[in-house]
């Protein structure tokens, strides 16, 4: 199979401090359908080695009907380029919305937790071949974003707000594999962008973008784990946080990188738009360096074009799960 398809309701439990759906439990579940399409399509276990560029277009809220799909869009060698989009809308219209869009990659792993070759997939509708195309224009893109993130330093010299969460890894974060899951992994980085955020907007914020998230170590039980999230680049409404993902074994002292990303926090005015807040000003030649290296981000993220959707397609090519009956009330028919 080519694709996953989840559909559910927003429980109350799925909220955030906000009171709607945050961008990290958003994350978990976009993990979620992505692996499973992932490991059907390789019939093998998969880690999350990628997620790009997920922008947050409308807020879910509790009670909402909630529908992922996660469709195979291109295969390396032993990588499987998904793209999850996510649609949801009041249970009572018709036609669900497009809420947020973004590309996964998956790694097939063996019983040794080595990487294996995955089945290569050949896109047969102009859908899936557009879509194709789509993906492999954003590999150089996106080797440009690591190369800028990677090659960026964060010391003591910064003197930018940050805030750090530190706590164990438990048994209720782990997967199916026995490691912590790669969504549960995004949804601390949120937590840890929303601390930042909110201390420097001196209110409650969400999250408006995710992007350059990569994995690069598994986190297993009793692992301690830091979360830091720092502020290096404030626009007119907007806060931009790096945000770095250490774990340490217990018995070792040498914290190592898990995973790092960027995260966009906004804070809301009362009509639920974005409003305007404090500047932050680079003072010292790292927050200089940083305050640059966040707006080339922007320049790169720029770069990249949308996937095409599906509703731009005939309706012959169109999934059937994305055709929504007409339940418009018809005139009766006069004898």
């Amino acid at each position: 199979m080519t694709s996953s398809v989840h559909r559910f309701l927003v429980k109350p439990n799925d909220s955030g401090i906000a009171g709607l759906v945050d961008g990290g439990k958003l994350l978990e579940w976009i993990d979620k359908v992505g692996y499973a399409a992932a490991a059907q399509w390789s019939g093998c276990y998969c880690v999350t080695a990628y997620v790009g560029n997920i922008h947050l277009d409308r807020p879910i809220a509790v009670g909402e009907l909630v529908e992922l799909h996660a469709n195979l869009v291109h295969t390396g060698r032993t990588s499987m380029h998904i793209l999850v989009t996510v649609y949801s809308t009041d249970p009572t219209r018709v036609k669900p919305v497009q809420t947020s869009q973004c590309l996964m990659i998956f790694v097939a792993m063996d019983d040794e937790r080595r990487s294996v070759e995955v089945p290569q997939w050949i896109p047969a509708t102009i859908l899936e071949q557009q879509r194709n195309r789509q993906a492999r224009a954003r590999i150089s893109v996106r080797r440009h974003i690591e190369e800028a993130m990677a090659a960026q330093h964060y010391t003591t010299a910064g003197t930018a707000p940050s805030a750090t969460l530190r706590f164990l890894a438990a048994p209720s974060d782990i997967n199916w594999g026995g490691r912590v899951h790669g969504g549960r992994t995004m949804q601390w980085i949120d937590e840890a962008a929303y601390v930042c955020g909110a201390a420097w907007a001196g209110q409650h914020v969400i999250t408006s973008y995710f992007g350059g998230i990569r994995f690069y170590r598994p986190i297993v039980i009793g692992h301690v784990v830091e979360v830091t999230a720092r502020l290096i680049y404030t626009g007119p409404r907007s806060m931009h946080m790096s945000v770095h993902v250490t774990s340490t074994d217990t018995h070792s002292d040498q914290p190592a990188l898990s995973a790092h990303g960027l995260a966009v926090v906004v804070a809301l005015a009362t009509d639920g738009k974005a409003q305007a807040i404090r500047p932050w000003e680079p003072l010292s030649d790292e927050d200089r360096a940083l305050d640059e290296h966040a707006r080339l981000l922007v320049e790169l993220r720029s770069a990249v074009a949308p996937f095409t959707p599906s509703s731009a397609m005939p309706p012959d090519t169109e999934p059937s799960y994305l055709r929504i009956p007409d339940l418009s009330p018809r005139p009766a028919n006069r004898i």
